[in-house]
């Protein structure tokens, strides 16, 4: 009997165990499903961050009429709206402006939309623009040669302006992209001393700042023409004294992005989490060649120079292939040049230029004979002997063209006798750059009294032509006939120019697509994974 007692203890004992671990197992795999659904709703909520946090160096003013900071310029656009703003590929579109006409020459009316409100809720009016132009014409601006040729700005109404120039300027509208500022939120302050941020007409607008960081919320006041959902909901911009600190906290994940001109910007973060998008910078180094001299006059002479110059290893040499060969002035992503630029390095096909226009090669030397009178292919090539990366390229070119028979003396002069030989244009060729504007005026290059000596009545036609066309497929046609009579005639030969890059996380996702005006086109469809 005891027996049995102890026997059905034990198994009642046993039957509790199993129960009890039954339960213990069953609370486990609960514990661990509710885990895994949390992780999962974690992981799903993270596929899309609405958080961008962005690193540059150098802050000095938010003010984008104040600032120096070229990447302060480039967020701007996102905040602070223009009348006219540039296209991806550097046309022009109305923006704060409803319509924008030229009158005469001299005269152009500007209408704004209806219902602009900064984002403090109060209306923009053509007094906001007055006195942007006002204040840009004061001070030393990024903006300021913008407004250089304006001799007056008059309010027709609340919304329509009139600007007055100084004299006609192609493009002129070119000029309108510099942001418009509150006139009612300045008026007590020393604008150009001011370090409060301007009212925004943007997506964004500054929430919140301390001296290591600022903080743009999204505007509800933007007025979003096309209803467009931002993914983005905030973002943070943090200040470093260098690029080198903003390289190292992108590497180890503290921002998602930078903008910079360093083209060796993989030593610093290496390569793998990050994507770049790389465009080309206005800056352009080309030789200009003068059309009056009595060698250089004859254009298969300046042909047989371009043939004869190997872009792909001036760049190779001298910038490790960090720079892009350029071949006209417009190609620096100017919708009105579509072409590829690339070296037209061909020593055969320079010698028979020569050789077809009557040169003749002996002794070493080109030689043409003409009324009896022999020429001989001796050229003087001018560059500035303190700019170092310009006096290694003028080396290349020398020795390229002396491998094909063309005797270069190369002079390597002071500061003063570059700027000299720029003014008086007494040189055969000379190395020289420019910074493009957005515009694609050409008169810098092909106007009369341009640093080549170059004139083309058909070109001085076409120019007059352009100042008048709006419509993007006419003007398209026009430059088009301009780029062919350009590479036939060859006054100039574009080298190469710099490039630019935006480095971002991989983890950053949308359409980025950066140039010169702007790194952030398309934001309303980034996001952060």
């Amino acid at each position: 009997m005891k027996s049995n007692i102890i026997k059905y203890i034990f198994i009642i004992f046993a039957i509790g165990i199993i129960v009890f671990a039954i339960y213990k197992m069953n609370f486990q795999d609960n514990g661990q499903n509710t885990a895994n659904v949390e992780s999962t709703t974690q992981n799903s909520s993270q596929d899309k961050e609405s958080v961008l946090n962005i690193g540059i160096s150098d802050f000095d003013n938010i003010n984008p009429l104040v600032t120096k900071n070229k990447d302060i310029i480039s967020l701007s656009t996102i905040l602070y709206e223009p009348l006219l703003e540039i296209t991806e590929d550097y046309g022009i579109e109305l923006k704060l402006a409803e319509e924008c006409s030229k009158s005469d020459a001299t005269t152009y009316l500007v209408k704004l939309k209806n219902n602009l409100k900064w984002d403090n809720g109060s209306n923009v009016t053509g007094e906001d623009v007055k006195f942007t132009v006002e204040k840009l014409q004061e001070g030393e601006s990024v903006y300021s040669d913008n407004v250089e040729n304006i001799k007056s700005v008059e309010i027709i109404d609340g919304n329509t302006i009139r600007f007055n120039l100084k004299k006609e300027e192609p493009f002129f509208e070119y000029n309108l992209i510099f942001p418009i500022v509150s006139s009612s939120q300045f008026k007590d302050e020393d604008f150009y001393k001011s370090r409060i941020a301007p009212y925004a007409t943007g997506m964004y607008k500054v929430s919140a700042a301390t001296g290591e960081s600022m903080e743009l919320v999204q505007n509800e006041n933007w007025a979003n023409p096309n209803n467009v959902e931002r993914n983005i909901d905030k973002i943070t911009i943090y200040f470093y004294d260098t690029m080198g600190d903003a390289y190292n906290s992108l590497k180890i994940g503290n921002i998602d992005l930078v903008c910079t001109s360093i083209t060796n910007v993989e030593d610093y973060i290496g390569t793998i989490g990050f994507a770049t998008k790389d465009y080309k910078g206005r800056e352009l180094d080309f030789i200009s060649l003068n059309c009056e001299d009595r060698i250089l006059e004859n254009k298969e002479v300046r042909q047989a120079i371009n043939y004869a110059i190997d872009k792909n290893k001036i760049n190779s040499s001298v910038f490790s292939n960090n720079y892009y060969v350029s071949s006209f002035p417009l190609d620096y992503g100017s919708y009105l040049y579509d072409k590829e630029s690339k070296s037209s390095y061909n020593e055969e096909k320079a010698k028979e230029v020569l050789e077809d226009a009557g040169w003749e090669y002996r002794y070493g030397y080109w030689r043409k004979t003409e009324n009896y009178t022999t020429q001989y292919l001796n050229l003087n090539l001018v560059v500035e002997n303190s700019n170092k990366t310009r006096v290694k390229v003028a080396e290349l070119i020398e020795e390229q063209l002396e491998e094909i028979g063309i005797n270069v003396s190369l002079y390597k002069v002071s500061n003063s006798s570059y700027k000299n030989y720029l003014k008086n244009k007494n040189y055969d060729m000379i190395i020289t750059g420019v910074n493009n504007g957005y515009s694609p005026d050409l008169s810098y290059f092909l106007s009369k009294g341009n640093i080549a000596n170059y004139e083309n009545e058909e070109i001085t036609s076409i120019l007059n032509e352009v100042k008048n066309i709006s419509d993007k497929d006419l003007l398209k046609e026009k430059y088009n006939r301009i780029i062919e009579i350009y590479e036939d005639e060859v006054p100039y030969i574009c080298l190469y120019r710099n490039k630019s890059k935006v480095v971002y996380s991989i983890r950053v996702t949308g359409n980025i697509n950066p140039n010169n005006y702007t790194a952030y086109y398309n934001f309303e469809d980034w996001y952060r994974q």
